[in-house]
C-alpha cells in the first residue's frame, strides 16, 4: 500500500490546532476574540496530550513494536515528533498574548509585571497576599521524611527550591505551593484593569511562607496527567452497577500517571530538573513558555471590557426558520414536510417545541432518543421529563462513556430515572454516537412516526457555538428504521440492515464504499463531496484515492484531522481538501454521492473515523426531500468556497489560507448568519423575526460573530 498520500494523525491534529492559533494572530479580528483563540487553542492542547499523547504513552510501554497503520512510526517516534512540533508552535502562542495584551493596554487592562509595579501597588499586593492568600496556601515539602504530595491534573504550582537560612552549604528542599484552590484566579489592582495572576503573586511573595528557609529557586509549573482510560473492561457483567464503575473511572482518571510539565517565565535550570525527576517526565516533554500555563481567566477581563463593543463579534442571535410556521403544531408541519434546521444561524428551541409539543400531545404513545452530551441546564431533559411524568413511553439511552462529560451524565441519567423514564446505557465496547429521537403516535388504528436525526449534540449551549444541522421527517421507512435501532438498543444488540437509515457498524462503511464505488465507475463525470470533522479511516481513504485516480472530483471539507494528503501526483490528484477555522466550530456531517437524478445526500453524526464507522453506533439520514437537499448541497458548495476563513490543504501536507485576490470575499459563516437574517425579516409580523425576537426565547446572551457582507 502506497503512503505517499498519508499524513499521521496526531500531527495532523497538530497542524488543526496551528490553523486555530492562526486565528489569534489574524489582525481582521476583534482583538478580544484574538486572546479566545489563545485561549482555545490552549484548552485543545491539554485534552490533546490528556488523551492522545496519553494514549501513545501507554502504547510505547505496552506495545512499543507496534506502527501506525499509515506512517509507520511507532509511538515513541509520534511521542518525539509531537513534543517538537508542539515546542515550535509555544513562541508563536507566547508572542499572540503578548500583542493581545498590547493592543489591550489602551481600555486599561494590564498584565503587569515585577519590573512594571510601583512601590504602592508592591505594597498593596503584598498586603493582599498576607491577608488573603497566604492563609490559605498548603505547603509541602519533599524530602526523605516527606513524600511528594499527589499534583492534580491541570492544577497550577509553585516550585521554591529552599535551603536552610545562614546555611550556605545546607541541603536543598524542594518546596511546592498551589496556586489555585480556594483562591481568586485574578487578582486587580484597586480602581483600574491591571492584574496580576494568582500563582504570580504567590511566587512574588512565596519568601513569606517559608520562614526558616531561605529560597534560592522558584518557579510555576503545571502538570498534564493522562486521561486515557480503558473503560471498557467488566463493565457490562450483570453483578455491577454501570453508574457505579463509572464514577469510580471518573476518580481514577485524576491520578493518572503525569504526560506533560509545563513551566513560565525564566525559570531556574535545577528546579526544572528537579521536578522533572520527581514527577518522572522525560526532558522532552518538559514545555516552558512566557504566557500563563493556563487561559481560564480571561473571563474576568471580559467582564472589564465589556462596554468597548469593538473588542467583540458582532453580536447576533439565533434566528427562527422560515420553514416553521407560528401557532400550527410542529408535528403536523413535519406531517406536511420535512423540516431542516441549522444551526447555529436557527434556533435550537424551535426543535425543543417538538419535544414539548410531544410530552403533552395525548396522540404521541412513545419517545426514544439518544443522548451523548447535553447542556447542564437543559430545557431537552426538562421535556423528557415531562413527557414521562404525563404518562408516555419514554426511553433515553444516556452514553455515560461520553469523555468528560461522564460525571455530568451520570447525573442526567439519575433525574431521568426518577422522573419515569426508562434509561439504558451504551452497548458493549460500543459507544452511541448517533443523535436519533423517534417519536411514535397512534391515532386510533394508524401508527406514525416523526423522526429526527442530527450532526450534533441535544445541547443548547454548543448549538450556539456549533455549526450543525438536524433533520425532523414523517417518512414512515426512516421511522421505521428508527424503530429497529432502538430495539436493537434496548436488547443490547445492533442493527444489521435497514431500509434508509445509515446505520454504524454494520451498515455505515460498506455503503459508503458502495457509493465511492458507483462514482468510480461514472469516472470523470463522477462527484463526490463530504464534509466531516476528521479523515482518518484507512479503508475510506484509499477508497477516495481510487476514485481520485479514476478521475472522480472528490471535494472534502475536513476541520480537524486529515490523514489524506490532497493534490499528490498520480494518486490524490482530483482530490481538494480545505479546512475551514473560523468563529464558530464546523460541526455538521454532510455526505454528497454523483450529481443531477443519480445525486444521493445524507447527513450525520459519523466522521470518517474508524472509531465511527466500526466501533460506535452512528446513523446517516438521507435528504429525500428535494427542496430541502438543494438547499444543504448549497451549503455545502458555500463552504467550499470560502475565501476567508478557508485553508486548502497542499500536496506537501501544509495548509495554506484559500486567497481571494480578485474576488470578492466570502466568509461563508458569516454569510450564512446573514442568510438567516434576511430571511428572518422576510417572515410574517407575527414570527417575531428581528433580533429582540429571538432573544426573547432564550434567557441566554448573544453569540458574537463578525459579519463579513458578501455580493451574490
Amino acid at each position: 500500500m502506497s503512503k505517499q498520500f498519508y499524513d499521521n494523525r496526531e500531527l495532523s491534529w497538530l497542524k488543526f490546532n496551528a490553523r486555530v492559533l492562526e486565528e489569534a494572530n489574524d489582525e481582521t479580528t476583534p482583538i478580544f476574540e484574538r486572546l479566545r483563540f489563545v485561549q482555545i487553542f490552549c484548552s485543545n492542547l491539554d485534552e490533546f496530550f490528556m488523551i492522545r499523547v496519553g494514549s501513545l504513552h501507554d502504547k510505547m510501554l505496552y506495545d512499543p513494536k507496534d506502527r501506525d497503520n499509515k506512517t509507520n512510526l511507532t509511538a515513541k517516534e509520534q511521542l518525539s515528533e509531537i513534543a517538537k512540533q508542539v515546542k515550535e508552535l509555544l513562541p508563536t502562542k507566547d508572542a499572540a498574548y503578548a500583542d493581545i495584551m498590547q493592543g489591550l493596554a489602551p481600555f486599561g487592562i494590564e498584565h503587569i509585571t515585577e519590573s512594571t509595579l510601583s512601590a504602592e501597588e508592591d505594597a498593596f499586593l503584598k498586603a493582599f497576599f498576607t491577608r488573603e492568600v497566604r492563609p490559605l496556601l498548603f505547603t509541602g515539602v519533599v524530602d526523605k521524611k516527606h513524600p511528594v504530595p499527589f499534583l492534580k491534573n491541570g492544577e497550577i504550582y509553585i516550585g521554591c527550591k529552599l535551603r536552610k537560612k545562614n546555611d550556605s552549604a545546607g541541603k536543598i528542599t524542594i518546596g511546592i505551593l498551589p496556586a489555585s484552590e480556594n483562591l481568586p484566579r485574578v487578582v486587580f489592582l484597586p480602581g483600574t484593569g491591571k492584574f496580576i495572576l494568582i500563582e504570580e503573586l504567590i511566587l512574588r511573595y512565596a519568601k513569606l511562607v517559608w520562614g526558616n528557609f531561605e529560597i534560592v529557586g522558584k518557579c510555576i509549573f503545571r502538570v498534564t496527567r493522562n486521561a486515557d482510560l480503558d473503560i471498557e473492561e467488566g463493565l457490562f457483567d450483570h453483578d455491577v452497577d454501570f453508574r457505579d464503575i463509572m464514577s469510580k473511572l471518573v476518580k481514577k482518571r485524576k491520578k493518572l500517571c503525569p504526560v506533560r510539565l509545563e513551566f513560565q517565565g525564566n525559570t531556574d535550570k535545577d528546579i526544572v530538573s528537579a521536578i522533572g525527576k520527581i514527577l518522572k517526565i522525560d526532558d522532552e516533554f518538559v514545555f516552558k513558555q512566557t504566557a500563563p500555563l493556563s487561559m481560564d481567566f480571561i473571563s474576568a477581563l471580559e467582564k472589564r471590557l465589556e462596554k468597548h463593543t469593538e473588542l467583540f463579534f458582532r453580536p447576533l442571535s439565533p434566528q427562527k426558520s422560515p420553514a416553521i410556521l407560528p401557532n400550527v403544531p410542529l408535528i403536523e408541519q413535519i406531517k406536511q414536510h420535512d423540516i431542516l434546521l441549522n444551526y447555529p444561524y436557527e434556533n435550537i428551541n424551535q426543535f425543543i417545541a417538538l419535544l414539548e409539543e410531544a410530552a403533552v400531545d395525548p396522540k404521541v404513545s412513545s419517545i426514544k432518543i439518544t443522548l451523548y452530551r447535553v447542556a447542564r441546564d437543559s430545557k431537552i431533559i426538562n421535556a423528557l421529563n415531562k413527557a414521562a411524568e404525563n404518562g408516555k413511553d419514554v426511553l433515553a439511552l444516556v452514553e455515560l462513556r461520553a469523555r468528560f462529560d461522564e460525571e455530568n451524565n451520570i447525573g442526567w441519567s439519575k433525574q431521568l430515572e426518577d422522573a419515569g423514564v426508562t434509561v439504558i446505557y451504551g452497548l458493549e465496547e460500543l459507544k452511541v454516537h448517533s443523535k436519533l429521537l423517534l417519536i411514535t403516535l397512534r391515532d386510533g388504528n394508524d401508527v406514525c412516526y416523526i423522526t429526527q436525526v442530527g450532526t450534533g449534540n441535544y445541547n443548547e449551549r454548543t448549538s450556539k457555538l456549533y455549526t450543525d444541522l438536524t433533520l425532523m421527517t414523517a417518512d414512515r421507512d426512516i421511522g421505521s428504521d428508527a424503530s429497529v435501532v432502538f430495539n436493537a438498543l434496548m436488547i443490547g444488540s445492533t442493527v444489521e440492515s435497514t431500509n434508509r437509515l445509515l446505520v454504524a457498524p454494520k451498515g455505515l462503511k460498506s455503503r459508503l464504499v458502495e457509493f465511492i464505488d458507483n462514482e468510480i465507475t461514472y469516472g470523470r463525470d463522477g462527484y463526490i463531496g463530504i464534509k466531516i470533522n476528521s479523515l482518518t479511516d484507512r479503508d475510506l481513504i484509499e477508497k477516495l484515492a481510487e476514485a481520485s485516480r479514476a478521475g472522480v472530483r472528490v471535494e472534502l471539507i475536513v476541520r480537524g484531522i486529515c490523514c489524506l494528503i490532497a493534490g499528490v501526483p498520480e494518486e490524490t490528484e482530483s482530490i481538494r481538501v480545505i479546512s475551514i477555522v473560523g468563529r464558530f466550530l464546523e460541526h455538521s456531517r454532510i455526505y454528497i454521492f454523483g450529481s443531477g437524478e443519480r445525486r444521493r445526500v445524507y447527513i450525520s453524526s459519523a466522521d470518517f473515523m474508524t472509531r465511527n464507522t466500526e466501533k460506535r453506533v452512528e446513523v446517516a439520514a438521507p435528504i429525500l426531500d428535494e427542496r430541502i437537499a438543494n438547499r444543504v448541497c448549497e451549503m455545502f458548495n458555500t463552504m467550499f468556497s470560502d475565501n476567508v476563513k478557508a485553508r486548502e490543504l497542499c500536496p506537501d501536507g501544509q495548509y495554506r489560507r484559500v486567497s481571494n485576490a480578485g474576488k470578492v470575499p466570502l466568509n461563508s459563516q458569516s454569510y450564512f448568519y446573514e442568510q438567516a437574517y434576511k430571511l428572518a425579516e422576510k417572515l410574517p409580523a407575527e414570527k417575531q423575526p428581528a433580533e429582540s425576537a429571538a432573544r426573547e426565547e432564550s434567557n441566554d446572551e448573544p453569540i458574537r460573530v463578525k459579519i463579513h457582507r458578501v455580493k451574490r
